[in-house]
């Protein structure tokens, strides 16, 4: 009975991991938000790293957390390093790209809890007398980032930090 017991675990387990290869080797998270402000103030607010602290939500999520600034204050070649708590782990970003003042283009390099390298977008298209602000975030899905997002939405889970974060942008920009 007992030996029954560990195959059907051990064929469920093999499944499980065989399903993980076949998901895509790539993923994507993108929410975006409507604000009553003009594209230059959000802009300013996107492409100065050192103005996240006003409406970033992974900011929040450790007060504790050390910050390191380098190379110019906006734009192109500014970056931001981080160490902190387990919920905001280490990592590096760097801003690889602008246009002014539509478009900021992030390169977010994780190092823990799990090593990834990603691209983000913030994309601020004017409506009439309202702004449309997209953040967006791809990368490649490494074997281990395929396996957990069987068990995990990550859609989900960093969707809603979007979400908030695109709140938090409204009421800095509208103020």
């Amino acid at each position: 009975m007992l030996k029954k017991i560990a195959v059907v675990v051990a064929v469920l387990i093999a499944g499980v991991l065989l399903f993980a290869a076949t998901r895509p080797d790539t993923f994507g998270v993108q929410r975006s938000a409507t604000i009553k402000a003009p594209p230059e103030k959000i802009f300013a607010l996107v492409n100065d790293l050192q103005q996240w602290r006003s409406w970033s939500p992974y900011e929040n999520k450790d007060p504790a957390m050390k910050r390191t600034f380098t190379g110019p204050p906006a734009g192109k070649g500014a970056a931001y390093a981080w160490e902190g708590n387990k919920e905001v782990g280490q990592g590096r970003m760097e801003i690889s790209g602008t246009t002014p003042p539509n478009l900021v283009t992030i390169q977010l390099d994780f190092i823990k809890p799990f090593e990834g390298h990603n691209r983000v977008d913030f994309r601020i298209e004017p409506q009439g007398d309202t702004t449309q602000v997209t953040w967006a975030m791809n990368g490649p899905a490494p074997y281990i980032t395929k396996l957990m997002s069987i068990f995990v939405d990550m859609d989900k889970m960093i969707g809603r930090d979007f979400e908030v974060g695109l709140a938090n942008l409204k009421a800095a920009a509208e103020k």
